[in-house]
């Protein structure tokens, strides 16, 4: 047989191509159809990560911890119960002590990005413990203050995260399996404290939610608690996916069907003996109705006592908290117990505001991405198209980025429903074996704060949780789960 009667070579060639695309030019160069398979070796190449992982893949006792987690997962019910008026009246170590809670994993003063510097000079100024901003910040230096994690304390915070004694704490529980979680109340846009400002219209709206917001917002739960238990939280944010958010980086629908679940039981008290001023009742709705993020907080905690309740089963591999402190990303794992696998947080990609550009951008920062880990966010990035013209690309790459999020979770949550992608649950569970596997790090929507203190929000996008944090977790797993 000659070559021009190899009917192959006759032809232009079709070619699929694994791993390197360096071969596809050519190919298409000389005529030929190139489909291209992206590709890595498991584990990085790295031969010990890889053997690891090959045995954790087949643990049966790590799939059925998987199994049990999710299941907590998707029957969990977060209920709005109630808030505490001071935070210390939670925690105890918070009262007679200085002590602060922050969003992430563990960070030391001088190692703070300038927005968490910037807030925590402003939560001392708020508590009386200094009188300028000059001497917060050499107590802080000189190691007065005590941190936390807000994460140790059952309780999360947005960007920086931070929470002092005298500060309202919205109050969660989880109806299904009983667990409390806790975080602070959304102040608005603007010059806030999460984005470290620390001046006095700061510090003037965190007074009035002491004595007006906070209030209010108790006695319409608490009228509401009384007889149905409390505001269904995961019920507000499973009809919000049907109506535009993704309940992180979006929360415009989540806030107006909160509004309505508020509005009522306030309506009731208009007017009564047990009632709180009318005219506060005014301000503390007109508030509510003018910040369309509003209910981030409220998605976060939702999300927290979920993942609260679906944490520490022996053997598991799921992610129950991704957090960032604007200088390094962490995360926890069910069968890991409490300890961070930590790395250096990456730059959020995405849209800027006039005037700003990424080297403006302080790196990824908050307790957010709880959402995240919930299955909102990120995972239901399909469920919100309106969410790209603020964070940049298209609605393709939206339902791009949760398909790809069901390629590292355990299975999906028929709770929460995703309309682009014919209602599909939306994905439930990152396995960080699947994301070492596949090498797929998982995509968490952001805002992204100015690296200078009190600038505030300058833009919107996405952000990639770094591979090493689950490599740091995979090699944990290994340790304790595998014999020798």
């Amino acid at each position: 047989m000659t070559p021009n009667d190899n009917p192959l070579l006759n032809q232009a060639p079709s070619v699929l191509n694994i791993g390197i695309d360096g071969f596809n030019d050519s190919i298409s160069q000389h005529g030929g159809r190139v489909e291209h398979l992206f590709w890595r070796p498991p584990g990085n190449a790295d031969p010990a990560l890889a053997w690891d992982l090959a045995r954790l893949m087949g643990d049966p006792r790590i799939a059925a911890a998987n199994q049990e987690v999710t299941k907590r997962i998707i029957q969990s019910r977060p209920m709005w119960e109630d808030i505490a008026l001071r935070a210390d009246s939670v925690w105890p170590e918070m009262k007679g002590s200085r002590l602060l809670l922050h969003a992430g994993p563990p960070a030391a003063w001088p190692e703070m990005c300038g927005p968490m510097q910037g807030a925590m000079i402003g939560a001392l100024l708020y508590e009386g413990w200094a009188q300028t901003a000059e001497r917060a910040q050499k107590m802080l230096e000189n190691s007065e203050i005590e941190f936390a994690q807000c994460h140790d304390f059952k309780a999360v915070g947005p960007m920086t995260g931070i929470i002092s004694g005298s500060m309202p704490l919205i109050v969660v529980r989880d109806g299904t399996h009983g667990n409390l979680a806790y975080t602070n109340i959304n102040e608005g846009i603007g010059r806030c404290l999460r984005f470290g400002a620390n001046g006095p219209e700061v510090l003037q709206r965190l007074k009035w939610f002491e004595t007006v917001l906070a209030p209010v917002l108790k006695a319409g739960v608490r009228h509401t608690a009384d007889k149905t238990g409390g505001i269904d939280l995961k019920a507000i944010q499973s009809q919000a996916l049907l109506m535009g958010d993704e309940v992180h980086s979006r929360n415009a629908a989540s806030t107006a069907l909160f509004f309505m679940a508020l509005a009522v039981p306030l309506a009731a008290l208009a007017g009564t003996r047990q009632g709180p001023p009318q005219d506060h009742i005014h301000q503390t709705l007109d508030f509510v109705a003018k910040t369309s993020q509003f209910f981030l907080n409220y998605s976060m905690v939702s999300c927290k006592a979920t993942m609260d309740a679906a944490h520490g089963v022996a053997f598991s591999s799921v992610v129950t908290a991704t957090a960032r402190n604007g200088s390094e990303t962490g995360l926890r794992i069910s069968g890991l117990g409490q300890q961070w696998f930590t790395a250096k947080s990456d730059l959020p990609q995405g849209l800027f505001f006039p005037g700003f550009k990424q080297e403006d951008a302080c790196p990824d920062i908050g307790d957010s991405a709880i959402t995240e880990t919930a299955g909102f966010g990120g995972c239901s990035f399909a469920a919100s198209p309106a969410l790209t013209l603020l964070a940049g690309g298209s609605v393709s790459d939206a339902v791009r980025y949760s398909q790809e999020m069901y390629e590292i979770t355990v299975t999906k949550n028929p709770a929460l429903s995703l309309p682009a992608l014919d209602f599909a649950g939306a994905p439930c569970g990152i396995d960080v074996r699947k994301v070492v596997d596949t090498g797929i790090r998982p995509v968490v929507t952001t805002g992204i704060a100015h690296k200078q203190a009190g600038v505030g929000q300058i833009g919107a996008g996405i952000v990639r949780v770094p591979m090493a944090c689950y490599v740091a977790a995979l090699g944990a797993m290994a340790q304790q789960f595998l014999p020798d």
